[in-house]
């Protein structure tokens, strides 16, 4: 349950600023980034920067132990970061794209920078991803460094069907065919494989205690460890059969533990962990605390137990529901309306909060998914304590959109 107490506090921190309005607690920040931290239990967290989009705290987490490079989303936003850090002492963070890419303007950018060149691996899981890159730098150019990305979904046999659940990345997923897929990164001439990737969002990106759902969380861990206990033994062979590699990378913030049980994992991936959106709400193992909320101004009062806010239409990204949709946060006991939602304009919630709230003041909410709020804001006031102590911009305020 929310405590109340944070209102009064959020409330009180950013009077003489105006709604909407994004803050990132930074206690809050910090003792998710410790948790994650303990989770790991001494494997290195490489920091997921789409669920983050704001340098400040890409900053601030790198600068704790336990936490090690970065995971971007685009190479574009791989060759900003770098340029932005050089010559300060995050000048040597090295930058995984967690993503294959076929910016054939990045990719130039990219062969035309040795010190990128040192810093960024690009991800693969086809020859067609070294078709590309060739083609925009030519048949000779400087070793670009690679990460195979494998499958790593889990396909049970059901009646005469194999399923698929996981997310739908790479085509690589037997031993066989990482195999056949390194060796011809190896023979090509321009490149160098040099890392593991597999992304388990089976287990990372399903909550499974999910309120007010016994049966499913039942169906989901047992899902979850048998996908994890076939997924250790097959990653394990294509590790032990790709030889020599810089970094094995695995899992998300809601499998850590899991993730970090297989010992072919050298590192784990987590970002979402530091932010604390509604999703990871309904796991057993952790419970990230709020880091990162938004206020909106209440606007209309059309009813007694109904109130009209301002904007707050920012939903998820995913298969379109209601649990993409922001959460009313604080005052407890509010929730948005069936019929209309989080809108464009404005945001109606109900509830018996509703009958004290008043024209100007303001709701707090939480978004669904961690760095997509970053999207709508162009700063978070940063909170320390009591008090705002500075104000920190986003990716989009400081002008990068990276898709």
């Amino acid at each position: 349950m929310p405590d109340e107490t944070q209102r009064v506090r959020f409330d009180a921190a950013t009077k003489s600023l105006e709604a909407p309005l994004a803050i990132v607690d930074l206690d809050a920040f910090d003792r998710n980034a410790a948790d994650l931290v303990r989770r790991a239990d001494g494997l290195p967290i490489r920091v997921a920067s789409k669920s983050v989009r704001c340098r400040f705290l890409l900053e601030r987490v790198l600068r704790k132990d336990g936490f090690r490079g970065v995971m971007a989303y685009s190479l574009p936003e791989a060759l900003w970061l770098a340029a932005e850090w050089a010559g300060t002492d995050l000048a040597d963070v090295d930058l995984l794209v967690a993503y294959p890419t076929v910016d054939h303007t990045a990719l130039r950018a990219l062969a035309a920078d040795p010190r990128a060149r040192r810093l960024i691996t690009v991800m693969v899981d086809s020859v067609a991803h070294l078709d590309v890159i060739d083609a925009a730098l030519g048949g000779s150019h400087s070793d670009i460094r690679v990460c195979l990305e494998l499958d790593v979904s889990w396909r049970p046999i059901l009646g005469r069907d194999v399923a698929h659940i996981g997310t739908r990345r790479s085509p690589v997923f037997s031993p066989a065919q990482a195999f056949a897929l390194a060796h011809a990164i190896r023979e090509r001439p321009g490149f160098r494989l040099v890392g593991l990737m597999g992304y388990e969002g089976q287990i990372a990106g399903l909550g499974d205690q999910p309120v007010g759902k016994p049966l499913l969380g039942a169906v989901l861990r047992w899902m979850q460890e048998r996908s994890a206990h076939e997924l250790a033994a097959r990653r394990t062979t294509v590790v032990e059969g790709l030889g020599e590699l810089e970094f094995v990378n695995g899992g998300g913030t809601g499998s850590v533990e899991t993730t970090g049980h297989d010992p072919s994992v050298t590192e784990v991936a987590a970002g979402s962990g530091l932010i604390g959106p509604t999703l990871f709400d309904n796991y057993r193992r952790f419970s990230p605390s709020p880091a990162v909320v938004f206020a909106l101004p209440v606007v209309r009062k059309p009813k007694k137990r109904t109130a009209t806010l301002f904007s707050g239409g920012y939903i998820a990204s995913g298969v379109a529901g209601k649990d993409r949709s922001p959460t009313p946060y604080l005052p407890a006991g509010l929730s948005l309306i069936g019929t209309e939602g989080a809108g464009e304009v404005q945001t109606p919630v109900t509830g018996k909060a509703a009958r004290d709230l008043r024209v100007g003041d303001r709701v707090w909410l939480r978004h669904t998914k961690a760095g997509e709020l970053a999207e709508r804001f162009t700063e978070y006031h940063v909170l320390e304590g009591d008090r705002i102590t500075t104000t920190a911009p986003t990716y989009r305020g400081e002008g990068q959109c990276f898709g």
